[in-house]
């Protein structure tokens, strides 16, 4: 079993912390209460010209309420149980465990952003502590670290294509001098903008050093577009220090509703959502999140765009082989995107050259990708986005001008 201690590792301030008690959570709107213990605006907002409901298929509790657009003046259900108990149903797999995730195990937040956030502020003392990460990484990590006011520790992953944990070397870190002050390990799998899913097995092995008492926390914003079964959210139920990071801005296309998800063992979630914001997910959001993620909702045509997307990501991968200056494919094929290099006239890949080509097509030619070349291991990369058809087949002609253009 691994050193991991709850009591001594989160903040002490965090542990005696007693959750916000909600008004909500004695007495619920059943139709029949009068309200008047909230401070809310008792005549609803001035929203009469919308539709009284937005039907919510609901797998959890079937026959159970919608989303009622007249109900916007009271606060939101702060504990989210249904859309919890969706995404139970969701991401139980019994891939990894026999054992079933329960809403006891999650954490919803506004993006994946509140749950790193959150974290933070749960287990790292500012000034004192620090987190581990492993670039190229998603940068929110160290932002958050910054504004936390939490120290940063960098072990690269290995070098592309492989882009996998250094596990000798993060091990040595968890078992040197630093060791107690690291409180957190972020892993992000698949990787941004590696697009490469991480080994379970490095995982395990972080997850069971002998003497680190600290969380290792996997990000799998991209996770839907990764092999069959990749995720490894219900393994949470066997590991006290894992927490598994989720959201619906990818493969569910919600970006816009910002909700992001963290599974983790019932101590750590219930630190989690004792020190959020006591309404932190809106009535909006978790209405159209449990749309989202129900069998009779949006999962299928979730699955649908999905397929798209997977099966333009193949043609891209063909298609840029055929293009005249583009290198290596740099990272792996495990998201929704893609990670290339640039060549210069002599054939190596080039920074100069991957930001030439990377301004023109977005000034000259209308195509948006992403500069990553200053990333650790990213020399002369663009990282690319899979679109439509259509927009692949843009984007393919267009790069290939631009290359031509830019190399002479």
């Amino acid at each position: 079993m691994p050193a991991f201690n709850l009591e001594t590792c989160a903040r002490s301030n965090i542990l005696a912390l007693e959750p916000y008690r909600c008004a909500r959570d004695d007495y619920k709107d059943n139709g029949t209460n009068i309200l008047l213990d909230a401070n809310e605006n008792a005549y609803g907002p001035p929203l009469s010209s919308l539709p009284a409901t937005i039907t919510t298929p609901n797998d959890a509790a079937p026959g159970g309420p919608s989303l009622d657009l007249t109900t916007l003046h009271r606060y939101p259900d702060p504990h989210q149980a249904p859309l919890k108990q969706l995404l139970c149903n969701l991401r139980t797999t019994h891939a990894h465990t026999a054992k079933t995730l329960s809403p006891a195990n999650l954490f919803v937040g506004v993006g994946s952003d509140e749950a790193i956030d959150a974290l933070l502020r749960c287990f790292c003392v500012p000034g004192v502590d620090k987190i581990l990460v492993c670039p190229p990484t998603y940068g929110m990590y160290s932002v958050s670290a910054q504004v936390n006011d939490v120290g940063l520790v960098k072990v690269p992953l290995l070098p592309a294509p492989g882009f996998g944990v250094d596990v000798e070397a993060v091990k040595a870190v968890l078992s040197g001098p630093e060791a107690g002050r690291i409180k957190l390990v972020y892993l992000c799998s698949p990787g941004n903008p590696t697009g490469k899913l991480l080994a379970k097995e490095d995982v395990r092995a972080l997850l069971e050093h002998p003497t680190w008492n600290g969380v290792v926390v996997v990000d799998e914003a991209y996770v839907d577009f990764a092999p069959e079964e990749a995720s490894l959210a219900e393994w949470v139920v066997e590991w006290p220090n894992l927490v598994v990071m989720q959201t619906l801005s990818k493969a569910f296309g919600l970006a816009g509703i910002r909700l992001g998800v963290a599974f983790t063992a019932p101590e750590i979630a219930r630190l989690l959502n004792s020190l959020k914001a006591p309404y932190n997910v809106s009535s909006l959001t978790a209405g159209i999140a449990e749309y989202a993620v129900s069998e009779g909702g949006g999962l299928p045509q979730m699955r649908e765009n999905r397929a798209k997307l997977v099966a333009q990501r193949e043609r891209l991968v063909r298609g840029m082989t055929k293009v005249e200056g583009v290198g290596r494919l740099r990272g792996g094929e495990d998201s929704n995107f893609l990670l290339y290099e640039m060549l210069n006239k002599e054939g190596q890949p080039d920074n100069a050259t991957a930001l030439a080509v990377y301004e023109r097509l977005a000034e000259a030619k209308g195509v948006v990708v992403r500069f990553r070349g200053k990333e650790h291991g990213c020399l002369g990369c663009l990282r690319i986005t899979v679109g439509t058809e259509d927009e692949v087949t843009r984007f393919l002609a267009e790069l290939e001008k631009t290359l031509a253009e830019v190399r002479g």
